[in-house]
């Protein structure tokens, strides 16, 4: 690792204008794609050691959304508090409160219909981002309600939906865009699949609805899955689109299987590309007039304009891989084990300029492809760290590394996800066990939904389950340890679990843990 070193801009007024660039008014920033340009965010923090922390706000209860940023406002929501040890929840309280020290400016509770499980580590009911235009904001209840409100706290409009609750809703124009679920959860507060053909009424389809109003606008017809991450697009004639995704575990209903490019105009379909045995959980970016797309132990390549595969790169054979070895580090040219689901962690993806970065399922390593020459590289990162005040940090680079042997904590088909200092306590700041999913009790590294990376100016933001957050060079010449600039926490091991993205808003970036809003600032 290397600490960043700060290049100055030739005209101060430059400097401060990319430093403090605008809002972050949704899950993927400005633009959707969780990329803002021409910027500069923190590269080092410790919550532990209280080092680069502009201010961190206690919660009541649990939350996993991203924080929404507008002027001198944040957004997000949290579960509401409960009074007892539990694995159900289906009501949230959203949140407005100051970008300047987390002081409350007002809160309203949003019930539910339906219980969800609480603090899974796919998403619960507080795991939507909160969506804002500057003048009004709307909320998502993964258990069944989206309300709307203006910058005062006045309800506007309340629309009982099901949401995907690992879903990332957006704005295009007036319509506000999201992941409709057509069936409820089980009494467990999970969605195990019907495995039964289902009629296209009953499918998982894109919804839209007029932001103003909250009247329905178009539901798509090709199909969607409640892990595809579709992004607002534009094509090459100008066009707003997106892409999305079906197919998945528990044999989803939806057919076939595979990736629909949609008009954002009116929801209907441009073409659609059947994938057999397709993990639809990714963002699907596009390049140059190419949407890429990783299916099983490949890159694809797929042409915008035709739907049609122009390219593919496996992802397993002939790659790079940078590894640490006792206090150095070694390169190898390798092929790597295939495994049987696919070899991204789901939705961890994203495009940065050349580079399309993804987290291995089942090495911990960060991957990127070369867009432009196909090339593939490999570096493996710490999965758990133990930072204390006054001793050298600790990692967790191999099996090898554990002091004792990790604490069975699920069946997986990988157990990387067990190598930990300390797994997570699953305790909110009352004191209360919050665990309706054993598997967030993990490193935050194999079988479940991750957050999706940030990209502010040179540097790429991966957080993981359990708080800790790397921070990579995404434009470096090497994917190497020179590139690794750094590795930060959200609090001690065990203490900080989180299923938030990083956001982004004048110079300051903001998280949402299991006990508290951190805003980090130099």
């Amino acid at each position: 690792m290397r600490r960043a070193c700060l290049s100055f801009f030739p005209v101060l007024l430059s400097s401060l204008l990319s430093s403090f660039a605008g809002n972050w008014p949704q899950a993927g920033g400005p633009n959707g794609n969780f990329i803002i340009s021409n910027a500069k965010a923190p590269t080092e923090w410790s919550v532990t050691l209280d080092q680069n922390i502009a201010w961190k706000k206690t919660l009541p209860e649990l939350g996993q959304s991203s924080v929404t940023v507008w002027g001198d406002r944040v957004y997000f929501s949290i579960n509401k508090p409960v009074e007892k040890d539990t694995v159900l929840a289906k009501d949230i309280v959203a949140y407005c409160c100051s970008t300047i020290d987390g002081s409350i400016i007002w809160k309203r509770e949003i019930p539910g219909i339906y219980p969800l499980k609480i603090a899974s580590s796919w998403g619960d009911s507080s795991g939507l981002p909160a969506v804002t235009d500057g003048k009004h904001v709307a909320f998502f209840n993964a258990s069944g309600a989206i309300e709307c409100f203006d910058k005062n706290g006045n309800r506007i409009w309340r629309r009982e939906a099901l949401s995907s609750y690992r879903g990332s809703p957006f704005l295009i124009d007036n319509k506000l865009i999201y992941m409709q679920m057509n069936w409820p959860p089980d009494e467990k507060g999970g969605y195990p699949h019907p495995k039964v053909e289902l009629p296209v009424s009953e499918w998982t389809q894109m919804q839209s609805v007029d932001f103003k109003t909250g009247e329905p606008m178009w539901s798509t017809k090709c199909g969607g899955n409640i892990g595809s991450q579709p992004m607002p697009l534009t094509l090459p004639d100008g066009k707003k689109a997106f892409l999305v995704g079906r197919g998945g575990g528990h044999a989803p209903p939806e057919k076939p299987l595979g990736v629909s490019l949609v008009d954002a105009t009116d929801g209907s379909e441009i073409w659609k590309l059947p994938i057999d045995n397709y993990e639809c959980r990714q963002t699907k970016p596009i390049y140059n007039g190419y949407a890429l797309i990783i299916h099983d132990e490949e890159h694809w390549w797929v042409d915008i304009e035709s739907g049609k595969v122009t390219k593919k790169v496996s992802l397993l054979e002939n790659v790079t891989v940078r590894k640490k070895k006792g206090d150095g580090w070694v390169s190898k040219s390798t092929s790597l084990e295939a495994n049987p689901r696919s070899e991204k962690t789901d939705q961890s993806n994203l495009l940065v300029g050349d580079y399309h970065y993804f987290r291995s399922y089942i090495y911990n390593y960060l991957g990127r492809v070369n867009v432009n020459t196909g090339m593939v590289e490999y570096l493996q990162l710490p999965i758990s760290m133990l930072r204390q005040p006054d001793y050298p940090d600790e990692f967790i680079w191999n099996e090898s590394d554990l002091k004792t042997k990790p604490e069975k904590l699920f069946n997986v088909p990988t157990e990387i996800s067990h190598w930990t200092f300390k797994p997570n306590r699953m305790v909110n700041t009352r004191g209360h066990k919050l665990l309706g999913d054993i598997r967030s009790r993990g490193n935050g590294w194999g079988h479940f939904a991750a957050q999706i990376p940030t990209a502010v100016g040179d540097y790429l933001y991966i957080p993981i389950m359990n708080g800790m957050v790397y921070v990579i060079d995404w434009n470096a010449n090497f994917l190497d340890e020179e590139a690794l600039v750094s590795i930060n926490d959200l609090g001690p091991i065990g203490e900080a679990w989180t299923r938030s993205n990083l956001s982004y808003s004048n110079g300051k970036l903001f998280a949402q843990t299991i006990r508290e809003i951190v805003c980090i600032q130099n």
